[in-house]
């Protein structure tokens, strides 16, 4: 009798836990701020291809934070997770009110239920009558991608879903005319597309935006990094190609741009181009690095105030970890004009090291974690701002935002129109065994705040640890 209620127990507090995993925790708030751990399970000699506190991945979703001047407040979204378990992403969002230095407790915008990859991760976008919109990535036509929007401007208490299709690595902008949506279509290649509604409700029709074939077998693939330049008066986008459709080829370096919200496209220098971009040597192609037997890492892109572009991307000899594939080189490409300038801001040791790009008046940042970190040839290290005072031709080392980490800091993130003191945000990990991740911000004075692990009230003042 006694073993008969014993193992109806374990039954019933079996059944008890898959009804918990099956259970939906959207709109639901969490007691703390506690970023995903991943790892691509692609074993070398160094380490995973890459791995860590991934809370603020992809390079390619963007943006994930956004200042809103109207209520002094910064809105931001993240791969987190639940207390118990590093690998179930919660797609979440939060709030820094600069008014009162407090953070709300972050929002379950979306629950992604069994899965595990931060490819899946939000980004986050306001309109014109301040309600805040996410956008869920989905990964190919199996998951597909999800569109939010808050019941309530300017406020993160609960999100509507709106539509879903497929859409990978979102980058959305929103002007006066609605919305403008980079996303690239998953079907085995990686191919760029793009979309445009006025309110976000409806959406014109999916356009093709480059799917280059190259090499024996003919397949395409691009990484893209996007901005837009004088409220949506011009998008633009550079990206890379991936030969044979695979991404651990990737090289090149190209760049198009619209001033019409789509309907043409053209060179930086004006020469319109016919879409989808389908030719290796065609002329938005910026630099040939498979010449140069390089790949190419995007990592983020601005305009200057006279509105050309400038592309932040590193450079290496592969896509293995570790030292076989050194330099991995930080690189700024810029338009001046009249031509395409490159310069090296410093090298790291990981091709997943990533970081943001700040153009200002007389004055261009980096900030990234291009310091050796505690797990070396791992993804992040130390965070470091790096400044260029001739628009890019030389950089130098201005300041070491981090020191002494127990964790590696990694996908050092910029906030679009960012206001002291939460001028860039990112999460720690260990990129060698799973462990918890945490998610910080910070300024160009040096200061950092860790947003809360654990909350007891909805409103908390985040630690100030530097």
């Amino acid at each position: 009798m006694k073993k008969q209620f014993a193992f109806c127990l374990v039954l019933s507090l079996f059944h008890f836990s898959q009804a918990q995993t099956d259970v939906d925790l959207r709109n639901q708030k969490v007691d703390g701020y506690r970023g995903i751990w991943f790892e691509l399970n692609q074993k070398y000699d160094y380490g995973d291809k890459y791995s860590g506190g991934l809370g603020t991945y992809t390079a390619k979703h963007i943006p994930l934070a956004i200042y809103a001047p109207s209520v002094n407040k910064t809105f931001f979204v993240y791969g987190g997770t639940t207390k118990t378990d590093e690998r179930h992403l919660l797609c979440m969002v939060g709030s820094f009110d600069h008014t009162t230095g407090m953070v709300s407790k972050p929002l379950i915008a979306y629950d992604k239920q069994d899965v595990d990859d931060p490819h899946d991760n939000p980004t986050i976008s306001i309109d014109n009558d301040g309600y805040i919109w996410i956008f869920v990535s989905g990964r190919n036509t199996r998951r597909l991608g999800v569109k939010l929007k808050s019941t309530v401007p300017f406020s993160i208490e609960q999100f509507e879903i709106v539509g879903s299709s497929e859409f990978t690595y979102p980058q959305i902008w929103h002007t006066d005319k609605g919305f403008f949506h980079f996303f690239t279509k998953y079907s085995g290649v990686r191919e760029l597309y793009f979309e445009t509604s006025k309110h976000g409700e409806t959406w014109q029709p999916t356009q093709k935006l480059a799917g280059i074939p190259s090499g024996k077998d003919r397949k395409s693939g691009h990484y893209q990094v996007s901005n837009q330049y004088g409220n949506g008066k011009t998008f633009g986008t550079f990206f890379n190609r991936h030969i044979n459709g695979h991404p651990d080829t990737r090289t090149d370096l190209y760049y198009v741009e619209t001033s019409d919200n789509g309907v043409s496209w053209g060179t930086v220098d004006h020469k319109t181009v016919q879409i989808p971009i389908n030719e290796v040597a065609d002329p938005t192609r910026v630099i040939d690095y498979h010449k140069q037997k390089k790949n190419v890492y995007m990592k983020d892109m601005a305009f200057d105030k006279q509105g050309n572009p400038i592309c932040l991307y590193i450079t290496s000899g592969g896509h293995e970890p570790g030292p076989k594939n050194m330099p991995y080189e930080w690189r700024v490409t810029s338009w001046n004009g009249k031509k395409w300038l490159t310069s090296i801001i410093c090298a790291s040791d990981h091709n997943y090291d990533m970081g943001s790009l700040y153009v200002e008046d007389g004055l261009w940042k980096v900030v990234g974690p291009t310091a050796e970190g505690p797990q070396k040839y791992g993804v992040g290290g130390e965070i470091v701002v790096w400044t260029s005072k001739n628009a890019g031709k030389t950089w130098k080392k201005k300041q070491q935002i981090t020191t002494n980490s127990a964790l590696n800091n990694s996908y050092v993130r910029r906030p679009l129109h960012n206001k002291a003191p939460f001028n860039f945000f990112w999460a720690n990990g260990n990129p060698e065994k799973i462990s918890s991740s945490e998610l910080f911000f910070g300024d160009f004075e040096g200061n950092v705040y860790q947003l809360p692990y654990n909350m007891k009230s909805d409103f908390e003042k985040p630690l100030k640890i530097k």
